[in-house]
Parts: C-alpha cells; sequence; structure tokens
C-alpha cells in the first residue's frame, strides 16, 4: 500500500455525488499515461499514453490530446500524479505536475485533484509482466503500457480515498 501523502491529509471521490467520470494521468516529460474511470466501479482502464514532442514539458500538442480524451471520455474531473520524492518532499518534477495540473484545470474549467503517485510504475510493472505471465496480455509491456497502468493506479488511488486536500486548481 503507497504511503500517504506528505501532510496525511486524504482527498475522497464524492460519496453521494451523482456518478462521474474521471480522467487520470501520470505526469511526465517524455510521456503522459491516461487512464478513465468513474466513480461507480471505482475502477479505472489504461488509455494509450502520449509521447511529449522532443522531451520537454508538456506543450499544445499535449494538451490539446488530453482534451481530445476528456471530450471522448466524459470526464468531469482530471486527477494527476504528483511524483514525490522517496522521503515525502517535493522534487522539480513534482512542482512541475502540479504547474501541470493547474494548467489543465484552467484551461478546461474541471477540477484537478493531486495523488501521491510514489511507487504507481512499480505496481503498474508489476501487474502488467503477472497478467503477461499468466496469459491475460499477449503483448510485450513497454514504458507507454507502464504509464498508463501506472495513470490508473492514480486514479484508483483517488477513488480509494488517497490524494491531497482539495483541488489543485478552482473550477
Amino acid at each position: 500500500m503507497p504511503e500517504p501523502a506528505p501532510d496525511g491529509a486524504t482527498s475522497s471521490a464524492p460519496a453521494s455525488a451523482a456518478p462521474q467520470v474521471l480522467l487520470g494521468i501520470d505526469f511526465g516529460l517524455r510521456r503522459i499515461g491516461m487512464a478513465v474511470g468513474d466513480t461507480i466501479t471505482r475502477r479505472a482502464r489504461p488509455r494509450p499514453a502520449l509521447q511529449v514532442a522532443g522531451g520537454r514539458a508538456p506543450g499544445e500538442a499535449e494538451f490539446q490530446r488530453i482534451a481530445r480524451e476528456l471530450r471522448d471520455s466524459g470526464a468531469s474531473r482530471i486527477v494527476v500524479g504528483c511524483p514525490y520524492n522517496e522521503d515525502g518532499s517535493q522534487g522539480a518534477l513534482a512542482i512541475q505536475a502540479a504547474q501541470f495540473a493547474a494548467e489543465l484545470g484552467r484551461l478546461h474549467g474541471l477540477p484537478v485533484h493531486l495523488v501521491d503517485e510514489r511507487y504507481s510504475s512499480l505496481e503498474a510493472t508489476e501487474a502488467l509482466r503477472t497478467m503477461r505471465a499468466d496469459g491475460t496480455r499477449r503483448s510485450r509491456v513497454e514504458k507507454p503500457d507502464i504509464d498508463s497502468a501506472a495513470a490508473a493506479v492514480i486514479l484508483e488511488r483517488w477513488l480509494a480515498g488517497e490524494g491531497q486536500p482539495g483541488e489543485a486548481t478552482a473550477r
């Protein structure tokens, strides 16, 4: 089980609200993993990862592709993984992820939540390898698959009540 957010607070899925679709994001400078889930099943399914052009911070092209995924899925909330350091402190990538989340909220006018993503890629890798070993997955496990499976882990963590207090940005 992952450790709680550095401040120990949680942000949980709306308990009595109408069912919602959510987009989960595993932020990265090379790839952005994505997953879609809902508050009814509290499960997430990976979507194809986005390759970030030139290995730089996400830009206009990536934001447009995320906008397309939001439209296609009907998501009304976004959950972004925040890559804290092992000791729970915020490093440069965590700050970039929070800025990315705030920009998503600004562009789309949707609530954006941050979740501690520590070890999500390891959890996703193990799950994909297990699926491959038991025959439920036929193709090789590639990095984009891991990123999107990690986005599903992140989203399911939020649906289970983990995260940070509040939203990364206002509606």
